[in-house]
């Protein structure tokens, strides 16, 4: 009998918990001996600690192994500096327009009013905001003294994560730096750690459906249906914003820079968007990706060999902006008028964490947990972000290798590259 992937798994998971919730959401509904709602959040709040507790070690070690890989091989000179220059200020560009998406919708706000009680939010937003404000995330300086830790041990068992991350990229860095039987000897250690953590990642990813269930079954049970709405709204600013990047800014980024026409990129990339949308996975998606750039956009094998696998391991445009309207949602939730100071944190998070965690399973997830921590958000409200989560998943990695290609294009045009998005289409490979 084959297996289900999971995916399916947590969308059967969400289905079933819908009516269990719906069935069971009466107060005097018990299961195994406690209120149905109990049992729920004790298998959802199982699955959230889970999450909290990879969060850590997990984001230390793969943004070190990152970090330490590229400059370890040698890829940090000019090609590389293009490349990494553009998915960094193309990141930074998507959370932007998220962040603009989102706080123009509101999707935390129904006719006015905070959406935690239709949500099914257990703290109210004067704890949410006592907590955010003791984090400290309503001022810009501390937000940047936050960066840099006094002490990285208390850091990590604070989840002070923005100033974990800083020291996370600076040691990645600096390590291969060290004289080269150390470099190595620490190399192979924080691949170590990266390679358990995956595993344990994996362990945990397993019992996701049973989590999903029941966040999702809690939520359902106390609200009935009346979280579909703000849901809703929240998915439709996401599909926005992600159109508005793909259809909009990437465009202009593509004439001003190299004055082609942008348009015909999607003609061009069409494979690799359908495949990207079909399987929501970067890198099952490389090797399309990869023809498609060569054969049709005309880059080079030496440019798409490098910008290519790179960017499906670090450019995450769809991820990064998906990740920003996510945390502010949920802030908004709660009652929240947000300063610029904690959606600054929030920018800047989305983007590092986009990078950070971009392999592992349920990526998003991940890094909305580290993002709503470093803020001093409570993670509660996580499970309501799988609804939709699979359509989103497939909308955001589409926008992921498109980002891809227009990278690519661009760096080919640097390097002087000619003959690029030719205007003949018709040998498109599909």
């Amino acid at each position: 009998m084959p297996k289900i992937k999971l995916h399916w798994q947590i969308l059967i998971a969400i289905a079933l918990a819908v009516v269990a919730g719906l069935i069971t959401g009466h107060p005097d509904e018990t299961a195994l001996g406690a209120r149905a709602v109990e049992v729920y959040d004790f298998f959802g709040t199982l699955f959230i600690s889970a999450l909290l507790m990879i969060i850590v070690p997990l984001i230390v070690s793969s943004i070190i192994i990152g970090i330490a890989g590229i400059a370890r091989e040698g890829r940090l000179g000019a090609l590389g500096g293009k490349t990494l220059g553009f998915y960094i200020f193309t990141g930074l560009v998507a959370v932007i327009v998220g962040l603009v998406a989102v706080n123009m919708a509101r999707p935390g706000f129904i006719n006015g009013e905070p959406a935690g009680d239709q949500l099914a939010l257990d703290r109210g937003a004067e704890e949410v905001v006592d907590q955010v404000e003791e984090g400290g995330a309503g001022e810009l300086v501390d937000i940047f003294h936050r960066m840099i830790p006094e002490n990285v041990i208390r850091a990590a068992a604070d989840n002070e994560l923005l100033g974990l991350i800083f020291f996370a990229l600076l040691f990645g860095f600096f390590m291969t730096r060290a004289k080269k039987e150390n470099a190595d000897t620490l190399y192979r250690f924080w691949d170590g750690v990266f390679d358990v953590m995956m595993r344990i990642t994996y362990l945990v990813m397993l019992f996701a459906p049973i989590g999903v269930f029941g966040l999702v079954a809690k939520v359902a049970a106390e609200t009935g249906v009346d979280a579909a709405g703000p849901l809703a709204i929240f998915a439709l600013t996401v599909v926005a914003a992600l159109a508005a990047h793909v259809f909009i800014v990437m465009p202009i980024i593509i004439r001003v820079i190299t004055g082609h026409n942008p348009y015909r990129l999607y003609m061009a990339m069409g494979p690799a968007l359908l495949t990207a949308f079909s399987t929501a996975s970067s890198m099952a998606t490389l090797p399309i990706t990869m023809d498609c750039v060569r054969k049709n956009v005309g880059v080079s094998q030496k440019t798409s060999s490098f910008v290519l696998p790179l960017g499906a391991t670090v450019n995450m445009n769809g991820t990064a902006l998906y990740e920003c309207v996510a945390a502010i949602f949920i802030a908004q939730a709660y009652g929240l008028d947000l300063t610029f100071g904690v959606q600054f944190t929030i920018v800047v998070a989305a983007l590092v964490t986009s990078i950070g965690v971009a392999g592992v399973p349920m990526a998003s997830m991940v890094a909305i947990g580290i993002i709503l921590t470093a803020v001093g958000l409570p993670l509660e409200a996580l499970g309501l972000l799988f609804v939709f989560d699979r359509i989103l998943d497939m909308l955001r990695t589409a926008t992921n290798i498109y980002g891809d290609g227009v990278c690519a294009l661009i760096v080919a045009h640097l390097e002087g590259e000619k003959d690029l998005l030719p205007k003949s289409q018709g040998n498109v490979n599909i």
